[in-house]
């Protein structure tokens, strides 16, 4: 997602210089989300580069001005996010200084990400295309949810990881066991069990302003509630949030039981997509920078 952060002062752009994002800038890297108003926390924006790589744009003074992220999943396919420029920076080239050397080294790969509005322009001119919305819900639920019988959703086990990862490969048609694998040990995982087999998982992690419930993967609308409903009643009454697509037929129900729709942002691909084989589809996302 690109954004745009509150003005910090002038820096002039010749000495703005684009380095590999590192450790070291992830405290400037969290002052920029924390000038959007983005509910990253550190521990957030240090998962992220865990997993992934990306760029900075930092000014004469050493000030993180822009950052941009990716994460490969295998050889085809990428998603892409925390794209941020800041005000002070903005209108110099800077948010396409980093785009551009983001293709550059996740190139030849497919690459979707979910953009802002301010993103839509800088994202069209490198050849992404529309292709969904997702709907960003939160709050704290209204009520206590119970999870459904043991006998449907169950507990993930370590032993689980074969089975989320085929089926998160027919939900997405991507490959990204690493990060599937590093969710599961981050979070609280469920499968879905129906005739003595897995068809579906959520993942619940810590995450911004309390938790986030994905991602979320099933055959059906129903299975996926049920899964969710399995998360709530681990978490209590806490700050939740559940990012989905708005034709994954979960935002009515989202919105019954307290996680008001606050926000949306477009899906967008540049390269051949590879279509989901199913049956499993994704109902909700690890978060809108992972997908």
């Amino acid at each position: 997602m690109t954004a745009t952060a509150t003005r910090t002062g002038h820096h002039d752009s010749h000495d703005v210089v684009l380095a590999p994002f590192a450790k070291e800038h992830l405290e400037g890297a969290l002052r920029l989300s924390q000038e959007m108003s983005w509910p990253y926390r550190l521990e957030d924006w240090a998962f992220a580069l865990e997993l992934g790589q990306g760029f900075v744009l930092c000014n004469g003074a050493g000030t993180v001005v822009g950052t941009a992220a990716w994460w490969a999943c295998g050889e085809d396919h990428a998603s892409a996010g925390m794209i941020i420029v800041a005000k002070a920076a903005q209108g110099r080239g800077h948010g396409a200084r980093l785009m551009d050397a983001l293709l550059a080294a996740a190139h030849p790969r497919t690459i979707t990400l979910n953009s802002t509005a301010e993103g839509l322009a800088l994202y069209e001119r490198r050849g992404f295309v529309r292709t969904g919305v997702i709907q960003q819900h939160h709050g704290v639920p209204d009520q206590r949810h119970p999870a459904p019988p043991a006998s449907l959703v169950r507990a993930m086990a370590a032993s689980d990881a074969e089975a989320v990862a085929r089926l998160d490969r027919q939900a997405t048609g991507w490959a990204r066991r690493r990060m599937l694998d590093r969710l599961m040990q981050a979070g609280d995982g469920y499968v879905l069990v129906r005739d003595g087999e897995p068809r579906g998982y959520a993942i619940s992690r810590a995450f911004g302003r309390g938790h986030v419930i994905g991602p979320v993967v099933a055959e059906s609308a129903a299975d996926a509630r049920a899964l969710i409903e399995a998360a709530l009643a681990g978490l209590g009454p806490v700050f939740v949030r559940v990012d989905t697509s708005a034709t994954s037929q979960l935002g009515e129900w989202l919105e019954s039981i307290g996680l008001r729709q606050v926000d949306d942002a477009t899906t967008m691909v540049k390269g051949p997509p590879t279509p989901p084989a199913g049956p499993a589809r994704m109902f909700a996302l690890a978060n809108q920078s992972f997908n």
